[in-house]
């Protein structure tokens, strides 16, 4: 047997039904002190420091996930990462 219940109502009428609080004033207010403070402390160079912090740590992240993924694929295939059976297969 299958019962399908399709229910219609806005965000804001699922969380009053729910009786979950309103977050809406405290992110209004963390937003607001979080463009101040980036408005205060943003200066051209803080800006590219920023950029390059962020990029190297994305370049890190990559690396590690495409490690991650070859050592998996190795795993898979029974290599163990001895490079045994990696050859071309003649």
């Amino acid at each position: 047997m299958n019962i399908r219940l399709d229910i219609d109502c806005s965000p804001e009428e699922a969380r009053r039904f729910l009786g979950l609080p309103d977050l809406g004033p405290v992110h209004d207010v963390f937003v607001g002190r979080l463009q101040d403070m980036v408005a205060r402390a943003l200066t051209p160079a803080a800006a590219d420091d920023m950029v390059r912090t962020w990029l190297s740590a994305g370049v890190q992240g990559m690396g590690a996930v495409q490690k991650a993924f070859w050592d998996a694929a190795r795993g898979a295939t029974g290599q163990g990462g001895s490079g045994q059976g990696g050859g071309s297969g003649a």
